[in-house]
C-alpha cells in the first residue's frame, strides 16, 4: 500500500497544480471490490466519538449567504469573530441552545454569523474551545473547488492519455481503448451473437474501478447538463484547463460529450436496446489504467439502461442543438433516444440480472416507473409529442415515481426538474402547478429536516447509506432548484447547510473533497490515486462519506452513522469516489456562486 505522509492540502496548492498549462451503489451499488493488498492496511486506533473542534465549511462562505458553525458543547453562551488582518473583534453573538445530534451522539451549539458580510479572513473564537476556527468570506470561495469537481471527470477519462500540461503530477498513459469489446453471452442475440467484437471507447471510469455503467452515467451526465442549462452564462467562459479548453464550446459540454460518445456506442443499432455496462468479468487489481488489460465485455440489455439512455440522449439533443458545431450530433442523439424508448416500450420489465461469471458493480433496479417518467419528460421537451406527456402524467400519479432525493435508482426527480425548468410554456398551467407542488413538497420536507437539526444539516439517520455525501449534495441540488422556482430563502439556506456539511461542518472534521480544505481525504478508494507515485490523491473528488454498514470490514473509529468513516484505501464503503457523487457538487457550487 502506498504510504501517505501528508495529512492536509490547501485549495490554493491544488488549484495552482490544476492550472499548469492553462497560463502558458454508487456508488451505493457495491460497485467496487476492495482488491486488498496481501498485507493488511494500516488501521487507526479508534478515536473518541466526538471532536472538540469548531466545525465550519473549510473553504469559506459567500458574503450574502447564511453562515453557521457547529460548536462543541461548552459552558460558553457566546462567540466572537476576529479580523485576522487587524486582530480586532468585528462581531459577537449568542450561541444557540445545546442540542444533541443522535447520529453522532454529539451535543453541540450553533453559531450564526450570517450578518457578517465583509470579505476577509476571520478567527471564530469560543471560550472553552482550545482551537479557533478559520472563517473565510469571499465572492469566489467555491470557484476553484467547482472547477476541480468538474475536472475530476477529465481525470477519470477512459481511452485517453492525461498530459502533464493539463493533469500536472497526475499525468498518465491512456487506458482501456475499448475498441475490442466482446458481446457477453447475456447480451447476445441473432444479430450480435456471443463473442461479437464491438467498439465502445471513451466515457468516464465509474468510480474507484475501471468499468463503465449506463445507469450511473445517466444521472451523472444529466446532472452536469442541468448545471449547464440552468447556469449557462456561468459556463460560457469557464476554463478548467482540459485539452478542449480555448475553443468556442464551453468546457463542461466538451467534457460531457466525452461520455455521451461512449454511451452512444452502448446502443445496439439493430434494435435500439442498450447494454447495461461495459466491464471486465472481475474488478481489476490495484494498477494504473494502462496496465489493466483484461478482456472487456458489454453485458445484458435492460429496461433501466434503455430508459436512462433515452432520457440522457433526449436532454443532450435539446442542449447540443444550440451549439453550431454539434447540431448534426444533436440529431443523432434524438434518433438514439427515440429508438431506446421504443425498445423499452417493447421490453417494459427487463431487470438486470448479474451473470454468474461477472462480479463487478451490479446497479440492479426492479422499478422502472421513475426512469420511464424521466425519459418521457425529456422526450416530450425535445419533441412536444403528446404521447410522452401522457406517459409522464401517468407515471406521476404512481407512488413509485414521486419526487425523491435523486440517486441512480431514484431518477423521477430529474424528470420533474426538467419539466419545471423547460416545460412551462409547453403544458397546461394546471399540470405545471401540480408537478411543481409535488416537487416543492419534497423541498419542504428537506427544509424541515434542516430546521430541526442540531447540526443545521438536513441529514437523517436513513440518509447515512453508501454514498451519504451524495445524498447531502443531491438534496442540495433539489433545494437550489426549488429556490430558483420560488425565490424562497429557506431552500437556499438549507442547501448551504448541506454543502457546508460535506466541506467540513460535520462530526468527522473532514472536508470530503480531495485537495480542498484543511483536512481532506488522502487515501481514497480510487485505483489511479492508489497506484500512482503521487502522495496526494487526484484532486476534486468527493469521497462517499460516513455510513454504518462497514461492508469492507475495516477498523472504523465508531459505529455511529455520522462517524463511521475511514480515510483509508481499505474503506471502499466510505472512501470510494464516483462520478455520480461529484455531479451534484458541480451543480450546487455553480448554483451558489451564480445566485450569491
Amino acid at each position: 500500500m502506498k504510504t501517505v505522509f501528508k495529512q492536509t492540502m490547501t485549495s490554493m496548492v491544488v488549484a495552482s497544480a490544476l492550472l499548469i498549462g492553462a497560463c502558458g451503489s454508487g456508488g451505493g451499488a457495491g460497485n467496487s471490490s476492495p482488491d486488498m493488498p496481501t498485507t493488511p492496511p494500516p488501521q487507526p486506533a479508534p478515536s473518541p466519538e466526538t471532536s472538540e473542534l469548531i466545525k465550519v465549511n473549510q473553504l469559506g462562505f459567500l458574503p450574502d449567504s447564511v453562515k453557521e458553525a457547529v460548536i462543541p458543547a461548552t459552558n460558553s453562551t457566546n462567540f466572537e469573530l476576529v479580523d485576522m488582518s487587524t486582530n480586532t473583534v468585528v462581531m459577537s453573538g449568542d450561541l444557540a441552545v445545546e442540542r444533541t445530534w443522535s447520529v453522532a451522539n454529539d451535543t453541540v451549539q450553533l453559531a450564526d454569523f450570517s450578518s457578517l458580510t465583509t470579505p476577509g479572513e476571520y478567527a471564530l473564537r469560543v471560550a472553552g474551545v482550545e482551537t479557533d476556527a478559520t472563517v473565510v468570506i469571499g465572492s469566489d470561495v467555491f470557484l476553484s473547488a467547482h472547477d476541480a469537481a468538474l475536472k475530476a471527470y477529465y481525470f477519470n477519462r477512459a481511452s485517453f492519455a492525461l498530459d502533464g500540461a493539463y493533469a500536472a503530477d497526475w499525468a498518465r498513459p491512456a487506458g482501456h481503448p475499448d475498441t475490442n469489446v466482446l458481446v457477453h453471452s447475456s447480451a447476445a442475440d441473432a444479430n450480435r451473437p456471443e463473442g461479437t467484437v464491438i467498439s465502445a471507447p471513451k466515457g468516464w471510469y465509474d468510480a474507484g474501478d475501471y468499468n463503465k455503467y449506463i445507469v450511473n452515467s445517466g444521472i451523472s451526465t444529466y446532472t452536469l447538463m442541468a448545471a449547464y442549462e440552468h447556469f449557462t452564462s456561468f459556463y460560457q467562459n469557464r476554463d478548467v484547463n482540459i485539452p478542449e479548453s480555448g475553443n468556442s464550446i464551453p468546457d463542461i459540454l466538451e467534457e460531457i460529450k466525452w461520455n455521451l460518445d461512449w454511451m452512444m456506442a452502448m446502443q445496439d443499432p439493430n434494435d435500439g436496446g442498450v447494454y447495461h455496462k461495459l466491464t471486465t468479468l472481475n474488478f481489476s487489481g490495484t494498477q494504473m489504467p494502462h496496465l489493466s488489460t483484461a478482456q472487456r465485455y458489454v453485458v445484458q440489455k435492460g429496461t433501466s439502461a434503455a430508459l436512462n439512455f433515452a432520457a440522457v440522449m433526449a436532454s443532450a439533443s435539446r442542449i447540443y442543438a444550440d451549439i453550431p458545431e454539434y447540431q448534426s450530433v444533436a440529431q443523432s442523439y434524438q434518433s438514439a433516444a427515440e429508438s431506446a424508448w421504443t425498445w423499452a416500450q417493447s421490453n417494459p420489465n427487463v431487470a438486470y440480472n448479474q451473470p454468474s461469471d461477472v462480479s463487478t458493480g451490479e446497479y440492479g433496479d426492479g422499478n422502472f416507473d421513475d426512469e420511464r417518467l424521466w425519459a418521457a419528460a425529456e422526450l416530450f421537451l425535445l419533441t412536444q409529442d403528446q404521447q410522452y406527456l401522457t406517459s409522464f402524467k401517468a407515471m406521476s400519479s404512481r407512488q413509485s415515481a414521486q419526487p425523491n432525493t435523486p440517486a441512480w435508482p431514484e431518477t423521477a426527480t430529474l424528470g420533474y426538474i426538467s419539466m419545471l425548468s423547460a416545460g412551462k410554456m409547453l403544458i397546461e398551467q394546471s399540470d405545471f402547478n401540480t408537478f411543481q407542488a409535488s416537487y416543492i413538497a419534497l423541498a419542504d420536507s428537506i427544509v424541515a429536516q434542516y430546521e430541526t437539526s442540531a447540526y443545521g444539516v438536513a441529514m437523517q439517520e436513513e440518509d447515512f447509506v453508501w454514498g451519504s455525501n451524495a445524498v447531502a449534495l443531491n438534496k442540495s441540488m433539489v433545494l437550489l432548484f426549488a429556490y430558483e422556482l420560488s425565490d424562497n430563502m429557506a431552500y437556499k439556506n438549507a442547501a448551504v447547510g448541506l454543502v457546508d456539511y460535506v466541506l467540513g461542518r460535520n462530526p468527522t472534521d473532514y472536508s470530503f473533497m480531495t485537495g480542498f480544505g484543511s483536512k481532506t481525504p488522502m487515501d481514497i478508494h480510487h485505483r489511479p490515486s492508489f497506484a500512482d507515485t503521487v502522495s496526494e490523491p487526484v484532486p476534486g473528488f468527493v469521497a462517499g462519506g460516513p455510513q454504518p454498514g462497514q461492508q469492507d470490514n475495516c477498523n472504523y473509529p465508531s459505529p455511529l452513522p455520522a462517524l463511521s468513516y475511514l480515510d483509508d484505501w481499505c474503506s471502499y464503503s466510505t472512501n470510494e469516489v464516483t462520478i455520480n457523487w461529484n455531479a451534484p457538487m458541480v451543480y450546487s457550487l455553480a448554483a451558489l456562486h451564480t445566485g450569491q
